[in-house]
């Protein structure tokens, strides 16, 4: 069973999102506070929390920090902000998803379905770049760069792997989105180049002249290292 935490405030949003979620058979633990919400994190494994960013005691993005500092876990960020900025500050802090509300609980359980959907489909291969300065482990969702691990988001871990198991095929945007979350995504194409930004900062031994992740001018991105 894949444990889902809820860090919300509002009591009645955050029943309805545990019923709805124990409905399709997850485990869902929730918290009021954010206090809360982490000291249930660290007793308990999760496979995704859902996080309201304006919390009571501590500020949702201060959260997101903390957990994704210890963990790779899938993070999806609720908030009544929607503006495009606000949005890219929570991918960069290390958020997965972004949802505003008002929203519908179906459209979140159909976002968390169709991203384990995703996380079963495991072929347990692992790429090897440039003499093992760049080891990629699909099993266990593991990146190590020059010997030490990378902490990639698991939207990050996705992309990098989606370029490098085609090393030297050209990705638009558009064909990433699709291959890494889905045709029902419905964030927007900004969301593939701050990723890529995020990436190039944990692998790249210089992000402003990447070695692994190039930039195709007028067409997206591919992947140029050697095997």
């Amino acid at each position: 069973m894949n444990n889902i935490l809820i860090i919300e405030d509002e009591e009645k949003v955050s029943n309805v999102l545990k019923a709805y979620l124990e409905k399709e058979g997850y485990g869902v633990y929730t918290a009021a506070t954010g206090m809360k919400g982490l000291e249930i994190f660290q007793l308990n494994k999760f496979s995704l929390v859902i996080l309201d960013l304006m919390l009571p005691d501590i500020s949702g993005e201060e959260i997101c920090k903390v957990i994704r500092d210890k963990s790779g876990v899938h993070i999806f960020m609720l908030t009544a902000k929607s503006a495009l900025e606000d949005r890219i500050e929570g991918l960069n802090i290390g958020a997965d998803e972004y949802l505003i509300k008002p929203f519908s609980p179906r459209e979140l359980v159909a976002r968390v379905n169709a991203l384990f959907r995703r996380l079963e489909v495991n072929n347990n291969l692992t790429l090897s770049f440039d003499n093992e300065n760049l080891v990629i482990y699909k099993d266990s969702r593991v990146v190590n760069v020059r010997g030490k691990e990378a902490m990639l988001t698991p939207n990050e871990f996705d992309i990098l792997y989606a370029l490098a198991a085609n090393k030297g095929k050209v990705f638009t945007r558009e064909q990433l989105i699709d291959k890494v979350f889905g045709m029902d995504f419905e964030g927007f194409d900004r969301t593939i180049d701050v990723h890529i930004k995020n990436i190039r900062k944990k692998i790249e031994e210089d992000s402003k002249k990447p070695k692994y992740i190039l930039t195709v001018p007028r067409i997206g991105y591919k992947f140029g290292g050697d095997r």
